[in-house]
C-alpha cells in the first residue's frame, strides 16, 4: 500500500505545477482523495478534496486558483496549481481516506519565488 506524490519544484510567483500522487495497493476509486500542505513550525493545512463520487472541495485561500481532479483508471489524483503566491511554499501531501483507513504519501515541495 502506497502513496507516491510528484511535480513539486521550483517555480516564480505567478507560475503553474501540476502535481501527483499515484496509488498502489488499493481498491483507488473507493478512496476519497486529499491534499494538505505543511510549513515548518506549522500544523498540516487541508487544500483540497475529492471524493470516491468526484466531489470536490478546496479550501478559500486557493479558491479559484488550484484544481483536484483524479482518474480512477490510472489510480491518480491531481493538484493543478495556477497563479502560485509564495504564500503558497509548503510540502504538498497527499491522502487516501476510506473509512477508518488513512493512507498518507510521502510529500514533495513547492517552492514559490517571488
Amino acid at each position: 500500500v502506497q502513496l507516491q506524490a510528484s511535480g513539486g519544484g521550483l517555480v516564480q510567483a505567478g507560475g503553474s505545477l501540476r502535481l501527483s500522487c499515484v496509488a498502489s495497493g488499493i481498491i483507488f476509486s473507493a478512496y476519497d482523495m486529499y491534499w494538505f500542505r505543511q510549513v515548518p513550525g506549522k500544523q498540516r493545512e487541508l487544500v483540497a478534496v475529492i471524493t470516491s463520487g468526484s466531489r470536490t472541495n478546496v479550501a478559500d485561500s486557493v479558491q479559484g486558483r488550484f484544481t483536484i481532479s483524479r482518474d480512477n483508471a490510472k489510480k491518480a489524483v491531481y493538484l493543478r496549481m495556477n497563479s502560485l503566491k509564495p504564500e503558497d511554499t509548503a510540502v504538498y501531501y497527499c491522502k487516501a481516506t476510506s473509512g477508518t483507513m488513512n493512507i498518507w504519501g510521502q510529500g514533495t515541495q513547492v517552492t514559490v519565488s517571488s
